[in-house]
């Protein structure tokens, strides 16, 4: 389920001070990034990736491509960095505001 506003500002403000956990470098997406993706959000549901690769539109794509790969929701994109979210269903550890009536 897609996130509200509310809740996309909330995590915006939870994930200010830290710092990046996955690096994606020179050799884009593999199979080992994605790993190390996963189980980062498993640990920590929040978590900030930098993405130093090529141009705007390349950086993009691997961005918008580590979301799907890993069933994660980009919660937002500054210069090199993505804020990824993912919910852990066992454990967990971020309490989301609600999101409001549907309309």
């Amino acid at each position: 389920m897609p996130l509200s506003d509310a809740q996309r500002k909330y995590l915006r403000r939870l994930g200010h001070d830290r710092s990046p956990i996955v690096l994606v470098g020179q050799a884009g997406i593999g199979t080992n990034l994605v790993a190390e993706l996963e189980r980062a959000l498993t640990d920590h549901e929040l978590v900030k990736v930098r993405a130093r690769v090529g141009d705007r539109v390349e950086r993009n794509a691997i961005l918008d491509e580590l979301a799907s790969a890993t069933r994660s929701e980009l919660v937002q994109r500054i210069g090199h960095v993505g804020l990824y979210y993912r919910r852990n269903p066992d454990k967990p550890g971020i309490l989301l505001p609600a999101q409001g009536p549907q309309t």
